[in-house]
């Protein structure tokens, strides 16, 4: 069975330097910490300018989920601005990046993965009446980004999901999608080969 991961039974944790606050949504191993996850997904919510946590050997990508604008200086090497028209930005965890918030917090889609054990990809997919998912990795996650509810159909299961719930696939190849109206977040985890051997 798919593992869905309900928004509403989630808890956010302040940050350390109080410029925000993190919901993990997923993470693996089950039980896995800062120090240890393969993988990690979360949703951040940017309130005060300032630095992010340096996470050495992981990959990160980040995708705006809402909100105005936030600049993120990335290494001292590019300025991003993180909005509707650039809304996602991907980066080493190990490099120096200090946030900027203009008119108000951002909400944003968090995917982690530890560079020797994973890498993962993230599709921004808008629904309308109906999509196909064929799947493409071992772990697929889908989260609904926007849209009052999203269902997920395979040969075995309907699942019903609301916004800022995930879906954790289960094996099934082929699913379907559908929504009047709704943006999802595709995630593929993807072992790396030497841990397939």
């Amino acid at each position: 069975m798919s593992k869905l991961i309900q928004y509403a039974s989630l808890h956010a944790t302040p940050w350390k330097n109080g410029g925000g606050s993190t919901t993990e949504i997923a993470i693996a191993p089950n039980g896995a910490t800062f120090d240890n996850f393969d993988w990690r997904i979360s949703l951040a919510t940017i309130a005060h300018s300032g630095p992010f946590s340096l996470f050495p050997g992981i990959d990160r990508t980040l995708t705006l989920v809402s909100g105005p604008c936030v600049v993120l200086d990335v290494g001292n090497e590019r300025q991003v601005a993180l909005s509707e028209r650039e809304p996602v930005v991907a980066f080493p965890g190990e490099i120096a990046v200090s946030a900027t918030v203009g008119d108000g917090p951002t909400t944003d889609f968090n995917v982690m993965t530890r560079r020797a054990r994973c890498s993962h990809q993230l599709e921004r997919r808008v629904v309308r009446d109906f999509s196909t998912l064929e799947r493409r990795s071992p772990t697929t996650i889908v989260f609904l980004a926007e849209g009052e509810s999203l269902t997920m159909i395979s040969a075995d299961e309907r699942v019903a999901m609301v916004r800022y719930d995930a879906l954790v696939l289960n094996t099934e190849d082929v699913w379907t999608l559908e929504a009047s109206s709704a943006t999802v977040f595709i995630v593929d985890i993807i072992p790396n080969e030497e841990e397939d051997e």
